[in-house]
């Protein structure tokens, strides 16, 4: 954070623009306490492990799997209950229908694809494979491509790293695996089938039933901050409803809400499926992802 004693501070800020943050990345939304220097790469994502190795940013959006990580390895981040993107993710496991049909458990003893292990979509698909479906996660050998934002971080052990380079979608299209977990990746072919049967309308009984929409990145700032200027924190937030109330077409119709008590549920099941797939060391509570200031919002 820089400043001087008459300019309001400016924060470097790691922020993708999508429909919910394009108001505050245009400049429609702007404030008078606080500058916003977005200096992320895009996407952003390719920005989380210089937030949590190095603090290399102020504020910005982080997966809230690598938040949890974070977290658990005492990190110096703070949620806002602010999240920037969400979907359903029943879709995200695919396969190639011409080696086969497969039904989730079919994966038990197989090879499947994943960018990351800790990669956020990976968390939410592979906790619907198990809990409704019953998929013994331990059973499956899990190929990625790159390690994990944190660098306490160790992957299970039945996670192989593919040599680098290779490509995820294309191998489960070729049948080297058998499938693959993948989220915009996954490839426009009529051969890809989804894993989980008629994805999306499970989706919508799933929702219909827990009234969840899973989070895929919030919004997080660094705890000095927070505790030296909780009015900046307090404006971010309202930057981000602002700029959410702007976002072209509305906020989508499955999105997750803005608030912590809205999130609460979300955020518990997110730290559930972590803790049950190994991917944080210790069970964490909602409200510890928050300070006094932050877990005020909204």
């Amino acid at each position: 954070m820089s400043t001087t004693a008459t300019e309001a501070p400016t924060l470097r800020t790691n922020l993708s623009e999508y429909a919910v943050t394009k108001a505050m990345r245009d400049g429609r939304v702007k404030s008078e306490l606080v500058n916003l220097d977005f200096c992320g790469p895009t996407p952003a994502h390719n920005g989380f492990k210089a937030m949590v190795r190095e603090s290399a940013f102020d504020a910005g959006e982080l997966a809230i799997v690598t938040y949890l990580q974070a977290k658990a390895y005492g990190k110096p981040y703070v949620l806002l209950p602010a999240p920037i993107s969400g979907r359903f993710q029943h879709h995200c496991a695919g396969f190639n229908i011409d080696f086969g049909h497969l039904d989730p458990k079919d994966i038990e003893g197989k090879k499947v694809g994943v960018r990351s292990y800790a990669q956020t979509t990976g968390l939410w698909i592979r906790g619907v494979l198990r809990h409704e479906y019953g998929v013994d996660l331990d059973k499956v050998t899990w190929m990625t491509l790159i390690d994990g934002h944190l660098a306490e971080y160790k992957d299970p052990e039945n996670c192989i790293r593919l040599p680098a380079g290779s490509a995820i979608p294309q191998m489960m299209l070729d049948g080297e695996i058998s499938a693959a977990l993948l989220g915009e990746d996954m490839p426009k072919d009529p051969r890809v089938r989804t894993l989980v049967p008629d994805a999306q309308a499970a989706a919508k009984t799933w929702y219909a039933r827990e009234g969840i929409v899973p989070i895929n990145h919030m919004f997080a700032v660094h705890k000095d901050l927070s505790k030296k200027r909780p009015d900046i924190v307090r404006e971010l937030y309202r930057m981000v409803a602002e700029s959410r109330a702007l976002a072209e077409g509305g906020v989508p119709a499955v999105f997750p809400p803005l608030g912590l008590e809205a999130n609460r549920k979300g955020l518990q099941l997110a730290i559930d499926w972590a803790l049950d797939q190994k991917i944080i060391p210790h069970r964490l509570s909602v409200d510890e992802l928050f300070d006094d200031v932050t877990g005020s919002l909204g």
